[in-house]
């Protein structure tokens, strides 16, 4: 019966953390050795079971001290569940003006959220795939370590 109580207790802290309205978040791992080759792409899977609705879709990015630009250019190819191919590229400033890193620091790791497309409508229901890869100048892209898809309901 104690088992039960905890992992009840322990779901239900889990469900907590995430903001309400959250329909989505992940993040994967580039590469142990913090580089991001632009052949190797990060896919996500995204469920949207509702097309009555806007939402906000946002990239996450995880870097460490010492990347070497004021942004990151991914590019994105979102396929829906009926194989439209739709390709964006998004600028994720990750300097203030100052130079400075933008995001929520942790030690040497640097995280940060953007908001990509703000009320974006889905045409259709089922799984719709995200297919991310760098488009920098350098390849490989250093002192990277995580990209993710968080995608949330818009208020």
């Amino acid at each position: 019966m104690i088992r039960i109580i905890v992992l009840v207790s322990f779901t239900l802290s889990l469900a907590a953390c995430q903001p309400e309205g959250r329909v989505y978040n992940e993040h994967k791992e580039l590469s142990p050795e913090f580089r991001w080759s632009q052949i190797d792409t990060r896919e996500f899977e995204v469920p949207i079971d509702d097309t009555s609705i806007p939402y906000n879709l946002t990239l996450s990015f995880r870097f460490i001290n010492g990347y070497q630009y004021n942004a990151a250019k991914v590019s994105v190819i979102e396929t829906s569940p009926s194989g439209k191919e739709t390709v964006n590229e998004y600028t994720l400033k990750v300097r203030d003006d100052k130079g400075e890193y933008i995001g929520e620091a942790g030690y040497d790791i640097w995280d940060s959220e953007h908001l990509v497309e703000a009320n974006k409508k889905y045409e259709e229901t089922g799984i719709y795939t995200y297919t991310l890869a760098h488009s920098m100048p350098d390849d490989p892209l250093l002192n990277v370590m995580d990209i993710g898809v968080i995608l949330d309901k818009a208020k």
